[in-house]
């Protein structure tokens, strides 16, 4: 998303990618307050998800900010107007809230208390490796298979999220 959403957006929303043109450089402000918006919701967000994961479970709320994350990304394809993508990183906000939060509540349930540490350290490969991979991979994907369109990692990113989700429904919420 950090990488390709200025590119979606500029060329999806504002119709150019002409890094020097003053519509690029409004797009690219308007990345940079999407940005600051989800963070500020994911901080907000954030003190909502104990409740709902004490509601439902901590699996369900995850699966939940999850299908929030997708949503948002995959609206970026869908809105054209600029004034509208603030709603789109709303979604984001909300999933990137459960992100830095709910993975790790949901594993620390499961694991002995003399190997947490441990684990801790080996779960983090899991986030780190698949990062690195997204970034190796993705900008072939998108020359080879979508023309060099960056609103098509938008779409990649929700699927991720909507699979994510789905394999979810596969963790044991002890």
């Amino acid at each position: 998303m950090w990488i390709y959403t200025t590119a979606a957006v500029t060329s999806h929303m504002y119709g150019t990618s002409d890094t020097t043109s003053a519509l690029y450089n409004a797009g690219a402000n308007k990345v940079g307050l999407g940005f600051s918006v989800y963070n500020g919701v994911a901080a907000l967000v954030a003190f909502a998800i104990p409740p709902l994961a004490r509601w439902s479970s901590p699996k369900r709320a995850h699966i939940m900010c999850l299908i929030c994350g997708a949503l948002g990304l995959i609206s970026i394809y869908f809105i054209t107007d600029p004034r509208y993508f603030m709603v789109s990183m709303v979604g984001v906000g909300i999933a990137w809230a459960s992100i830095l939060s709910m993975p790790y509540a949901i594993l620390t349930g499961s694991l002995p208390p003399s190997k947490l540490g441990y684990y801790m350290g080996v779960f983090n490969f899991f986030i780190v490796i698949p990062q690195i991979v997204a970034a190796s991979v993705l900008g072939f994907m998108l020359r080879h298979f979508f023309h060099s369109d960056a609103v098509a990692a938008m779409l990649i990113g929700g699927a991720s999220f909507l699979l994510a989700a789905a394999l979810m429904l596969r963790v044991k919420d002890d």
